[in-house]
């Protein structure tokens, strides 16, 4: 899919007015009729359009949301300064335990995590393996043309050029999904790296946000870095096929994140907290992960109803916006099961 110039400047300016929205947030407890959120960057552009949309239907729904990364979006949600938080990994049982109350997850869409890069000269599409790209997060494989990589790019000349490693400085879901498709594909890096929001990093540089690290790959021959699929194709960034658990080379799509889910559906637990990276479908695009909405069971009348009548459009309606930001919209059955849990948010 290409992006049109129209739809670039759009995002552009869609994630300068995230900046705007950090003097509200920041001002303390949410005013009654005014909704704010905040947490990941990962589907800050789908989520930014779906509140746009939801407010042209509903004037009176005054949603703000901050992208800041999935981890301050949590520790927001937790200090009760926002009335909702939106993360690409699920809240941990120890977070669940530190709420003053329940907190109900609701998967929103589906979005891929990319390696996208800067290698001059580079032709073609770049085919990375967990191997790989475990070599080069923890420093191992250092320069373009090492062998592993020249092995897994057949016919490909790639530069005697050092690679920059470029990886999120704040608490973020994007690296939680990257982690932990790693953590499952690589002994090697789940023993000295592990999973996380925030990690300690054997080696590179930090970038804030998705848009911090698209920003800092775009600048610098030699790059690479993990984002959300759309930060790099709105960029006009390559982004790699990545092996999958099948041992297919596999591109980023909807088709292939929708393929993802479906193979793991059956784990899909009641509350929804389900990692389907390393997917075992035969075309599954494994740096796949499901994003959430994170909301307490217990709202304010007036919030509750604004909250409740937007989450159901989302699911709803809102699904068709997904596709054309590259998000994959949720399997009905998903959707179905989804759309239930809503009605479990009450009024105070």
């Amino acid at each position: 899919m290409q992006l049109t110039d129209g739809l670039r400047r759009n995002l552009l300016l869609t994630f300068a007015l995230s900046g705007m929205l950090m003097g509200i947030l920041s001002s303390g407890p949410t005013q009654a009729g005014q909704i704010n959120g905040a947490g990941a960057t990962f589907p800050y552009p789908l989520y930014s359009k779906w509140f746009a949309e939801f407010r042209k239907k509903d004037a009176a729904a005054q949603i703000n949301y901050q992208s800041m990364g999935s981890g301050g979006g949590i520790r927001q949600l937790l200090a009760k300064t926002v009335d909702f938080a939106a993360s690409d990994a699920p809240m941990t049982d120890e977070q669940l335990a530190q709420a003053k109350q329940t907190v109900l997850h609701f998967p929103t869409v589906l979005g891929a995590v990319v390696l996208t890069y800067q290698v001059p000269g580079l032709q073609g599409e770049l085919k990375l393996s967990a191997e790989a790209v475990a070599g080069v997060f923890l420093g191992k494989i250092t320069k373009w043309n090492d062998p592993l990589l020249s092995a897994l790019n057949p016919g490909v000349k790639l530069p005697d050029l050092a690679i920059l490693v470029v990886h999120r400085s704040d608490g973020s879901g994007t690296t939680s999904i990257f982690a932990d498709w790693l953590s499952k594909a690589n002994a090697e890096w789940k023993s000295r790296v592990g999973v996380g929001t925030a990690l300690k990093w054997p080696v590179g540089l930090g970038g804030k946000g998705n848009e911090g690290v698209t920003s800092l790959v775009k600048q610098t021959p030699g790059s690479i870095g993990y984002v959300e699929w759309i930060y790099a194709k709105s960029n006009g960034l390559p982004v790699a096929a990545i092996q999958n658990k099948a041992g297919k080379m596999i591109s980023p799509s909807v088709a292939s994140m929708g393929a993802a889910a479906d193979s793991e559906l059956k784990r899909l637990p009641e509350d929804f907290r389900l990692s389907i990276t390393d997917a075992t479908g035969k075309s599954a695009y494994p740096i796949t992960g499901f994003t959430y909405l994170l909301v307490p069971s217990v709202l304010p009348a007036d919030k509750k109803t604004t909250i409740v009548a937007f989450l159901k459009w989302a699911l709803t309606e809102g699904q068709s916006m997904a596709e054309p930001l590259g998000y994959a919209p949720l399997p009905k059955s998903v959707a179905t099961r989804v759309l239930k849990k809503v009605n479990e948010i009450q009024a105070q």
